[in-house]
């Protein structure tokens, strides 16, 4: 009997040990990665290319409107058999549908370029948190950039300073 009290005890021990040993962490991965200097270059990039297909884009825009108020007035002037006056209004119809297209393949083509850039970024913050989790013996690493995702984080230590050096991102 002796024995197993003994032995209790220094199971409670050993396990009240062992909590104080784990260690949690927090960092804001979007505020990390909006730091890395690959990202500023990737956001960059990004902004031109944009800003290139938004003005292609503004172009075909103020060419139809010019194309439609031209046909409004040729409608109302009267110089238009009704045989012309649809196919101009379809012609119209269609380009107007061609903006529309261009404008999600402008969304979609800056996304899908976003992922492609941010990609290896990401994986380059992961790894270098990966790293600071093992040498510094944190059991788990926290996204506060993720709303809600943590309740309560009082013992957490914020690691962005070391994945900072870790990745040589200065103050």
């Amino acid at each position: 009997m002796k024995k197993i009290i003994l032995l209790s005890a220094v199971l409670i021990v050993s396990l009240i040990s062992l909590q104080g040993q784990d260690r949690y962490g927090h960092l804001n991965l979007g505020n990390l990665i909006a730091q890395m200097p690959e990202a500023v270059a990737a956001n960059d990039s990004l902004e031109i290319m944009q800003a290139t297909m938004v003005a292609t884009g503004e172009t075909m825009a103020q060419q139809f409107q010019r194309d439609a108020t031209a046909f409004v007035k040729a409608v109302q002037g009267g110089g238009l058999t009704p045989v012309k006056q649809q196919a101009q209004q379809a012609a119209l119809e269609k380009r107007q549908l061609e903006i529309q297209n261009y404008e999600q393949v402008i969304i979609n083509t800056i996304g899908q370029k976003r992922n492609e850039m941010l990609a290896p970024i990401v994986e380059r913050a992961q790894a270098a948190i990966d790293e600071v989790a093992k040498e510094n013996g944190f059991l788990m690493i926290f996204d506060t950039s993720i709303y809600g995702a943590i309740m309560y984080a009082q013992e957490a230590v914020d690691i962005m300073p070391l994945v900072k050096a870790k990745l040589g991102i200065e103050e």
